[in-house]
C-alpha cells in the first residue's frame, strides 16, 4: 500500500465566519478615549486588532482571536501599553448561555476556531472534555512513558482504516482518516452543506453519507466518496443511486431514538424534498421501526445480497442502535455477509432527536463498543469486519478513545456542524428555526452558506484533528491508528481511580470541584 498517496491531506486555507461578530471566549472592548493611534494592531501577534488600510480609524476588535488574560503576562499585552487606556478585557458573559452539558462553549468556540484556521486553538479552551459528568468526559488515556515517545514527523504516522476485511472480491477501500461523514438527509439539512460535506470528503480521501432522504444529483461528482443509506421508509432509494454509491448503509435503527424511526416535520417538506422523497409537500414523514421484511439474519441476509446484486462493487454497512444484545446483532450483520457493522450510542442525533429518547434507551457508546469487539474477537470474527462507532464522539480525542475501546472507527456528524458554525441551539427540527441556515430547507436561509466555504471548514477542522491523533500516537509508540485498536490497557476511568490518583489528570470542568 502507497501510504504517500492516502496521507497527502489537503492544503488548509484561512476560512473565517460568515458573521461579522464573532463569538469568542473573551470580550475585549475600545472606549472613547481611542485615539486611533493603531499601537494596538501593531502590537497584537494574534491579528486581534485589525485596521483599514486607506485611513487610520480602528474596527471592531476580532475578539475570538484574543487569547484573554494569559497575555498579561506578555510585553505586548495591549491593554497595559494602549496609551489611553481606552481597552477593557472580562470573559464573555455570552458563555454562560451557549452550548449545553457535552457541547460545552469552549468546545464550539474550539472547534470554530479549528475550522477556521486549521490548527488547534492558541486561546485556553477546553475543547476536549465536556461537562457530562460521564461517558467520555471521564475517560482518559493514561500518562504515557516518556522513553515510549516517538521522534518522527505528522507525516509519518498512518491514520487510515480499512473499510472492507471480508477478502471476499469487493474493494479493499481504504480511508485516510478514522472517521467519516453520518447520515444527514436531504430535507434535515441545507443543500449547499451536503455539497460541502462531500466535496470535503474527496479532498480528505474519505466518506459522506446522504442519510436517508434520497441522493441529490449534485452529490454526483463526488458519488466516490457518498454512501447513500437505505433505512425503512425508503425514502428516496432507487436502483441507480445504489449504482452510484461505494457503500451502501441499512439503517435498522438510530441511537438516539431506538425503537422510534426518523422523523422529518411538515415545514422542511419542501417541493424539492417532497419530489426526491416521492411524498406530499407539507407532510409530516416517519420512518417506521422496523424493516417489516426483517425478523431474522437470514432476512437481513436477503437484504444485504439483494444491495450486492445491483451494485457488484458496494460494500454494505448495517447501522444499529445499542441495545443490550447489541454484540448478537454485530456477529448476526457479519454472517449476513456485512463489511461494516455500524453501531450508534445513545448521545448522537440532531436537535430534532426527543430527549426522552436519547436519554433514556439505548447504550451509552463507551460501554457499546468493548462489549461488541470482545464478542466479535471471541467469536472469530474480529477482524473481519470493520467496527465502526458513533453516537456522541464529538472531538478528535474522543474519536481516539473510540478506537482504543475497540472500534476501527467513527462516524462523525454533529461536529461536521459545528465546524460550519452550529451553535446548538437545538431547533433542527423547524424548517426556519436554524439561525444559521444549516439544517434549513428555507431556500433564502439555505443561502447563508456557500458549498466551497462548508468544504474548507470541514478540511481544516479534520486537519486539526489529526494532529491531535499523531501526536497520541506518537507519545505511545505507534505508527499506525490501527495500532490503538483496542489498547483499553491505555486507558483509565476517573470512577475507579482513588482521590490520589484522579489528581494526576485533567478534570472534566464538571468535575473541577469533586476531584
Amino acid at each position: 500500500m502507497d501510504t504517500d498517496q492516502i496521507f497527502q491531506l489537503p492544503e488548509t486555507q484561512e476560512t473565517p465566519s460568515r458573521f461579522r461578530n464573532t463569538i469568542g471566549k473573551y470580550i475585549i472592548r475600545r472606549n472613547a478615549r481611542c485615539i486611533s493611534c493603531g499601537l494596538c494592531a501593531e502590537l497584537c501577534p494574534y491579528g486581534v486588532h485589525p485596521r483599514y488600510a486607506s485611513f487610520s480609524e480602528a474596527l471592531r476588535p476580532i475578539e475570538h482571536k484574543c487569547i484573554g488574560f494569559k497575555c498579561q503576562k506578555n510585553d505586548f499585552f495591549c491593554v497595559n501599553r494602549c496609551p489611553e487606556q481606552a481597552l477593557t478585557l472580562r470573559k464573555n458573559p455570552l458563555l454562560e448561555t451557549l452550548g449545553d452539558y457535552r457541547w460545552t462553549p469552549e468546545m464550539l468556540i474550539g472547534h470554530w476556531e479549528m475550522a477556521e484556521t486549521g490548527n488547534l486553538p492558541i486561546v485556553d479552551l477546553e475543547y476536549n472534555l465536556g461537562n457530562s459528568g460521564g461517558g467520555f468526559d471521564k475517560i482518559r488515556f493514561k500518562h504515557p512513558e516518556p522513553d515510549s515517545r516517538l521522534d518522527i514527523q505528522d507525516e509519518a504516522i498512518d491514520t487510515s482504516i480499512v473499510l472492507n476485511k471480508r477478502d471476499d472480491g469487493r474493494p479493499e477501500r481504504v480511508i485516510s482518516m478514522p472517521c467519516y461523514g453520518g447520515g444527514m438527509s436531504y430535507g434535515s439539512t441545507a443543500l449547499s452543506v451536503m455539497v460541502g460535506r462531500a466535496r470535503a470528503a474527496q479532498k480528505l480521501n474519505t466518506l459522506t453519507c446522504t442519510g436517508e432522504g434520497g441522493y441529490p444529483l449534485e452529490l454526483l461528482p463526488f458519488k466516490n466518496h457518498v454512501i447513500t443509506q437505505v433505512a425503512t421508509g425508503l425514502f428516496g432509494v432507487r436502483e441507480e443511486t445504489i449504482r452510484f454509491a461505494p457503500v451502501v448503509e441499512f439503517k435498522y435503527a438510530q441511537g438516539a431514538k431506538p425503537g422510534l424511526g426518523g422523523h422529518l416535520l411538515g415545514d422542511k417538506v419542501t417541493p424539492e424534498v417532497a419530489a426526491m422523497r416521492e411524498t406530499v409537500v407539507g407532510n409530516a414523514l416517519f420512518s417506521p421501526f422496523p424493516f417489516h421484511s426483517v425478523y431474522s439474519v437470514e432476512d437481513h441476509k436477503k437484504h444485504v445480497d439483494w444491495v450486492k446484486a445491483i451494485n457488484p462493487q458496494v460494500l454494505v454497512s448495517v447501522k444499529v442502535s445499542t441495545p443490550t444484545d447489541v454484540d448478537m446483532v454485530a456477529v448476526g450483520s457479519f454472517h449476513a455477509g456485512a463489511h461494516i457493522i455500524h453501531i450508534d450510542g445513545s448521545y448522537g442525533g440532531t436537535g430534532a432527536a426527543p430527549d426522552i429518547a436519547k436519554k433514556n434507551i439505548a447504550m451509552p457508546i463507551e460501554y457499546a463498543i468493548p462489549k461488541v469487539h470482545g464478542f466479535l474477537t471471541d467469536e472469530g470474527a474480529r477482524d473481519k469486519i470493520c467496527l465502526i462507532a458513533s453516537g456522541g464522539i464529538r472531538n478528535a480525542m474522543d474519536v481516539a478513545k473510540a478506537i482504543a475501546l475497540g472500534a476501527d472507527g467513527v462516524v462523525i456528524g454533529t461536529a461536521d456542524i459545528v465546524a460550519v458554525e452550529c451553535v446548538r441551539c437545538g431547533n433542527c427540527e423547524s424548517g426556519r428555526g436554524c439561525a444559521r441556515g444549516i439544517a434549513s430547507t428555507d431556500p433564502e436561509l439555505s443561502l447563508m452558506t456557500t458549498e466551497e466555504w462548508c468544504e474548507q471548514r470541514v478540511i481544516n477542522m479534520y486537519t486539526a484533528w489529526r494532529k491531535q491523533w499523531c501526536d497520541i500516537l506518537r507519545s505511545f509508540g505507534m505508527r499506525s491508528i490501527r495500532e490503538l485498536r483496542g489498547r483499553s490497557d491505555l486507558l483509565v476511568h476517573l470512577d475507579y481511580l482513588d482521590e490520589a490518583e484522579r489528581k494526576q489528570y485533567q478534570p472534566a470542568p464538571s468535575a473541577k470541584m469533586i476531584i
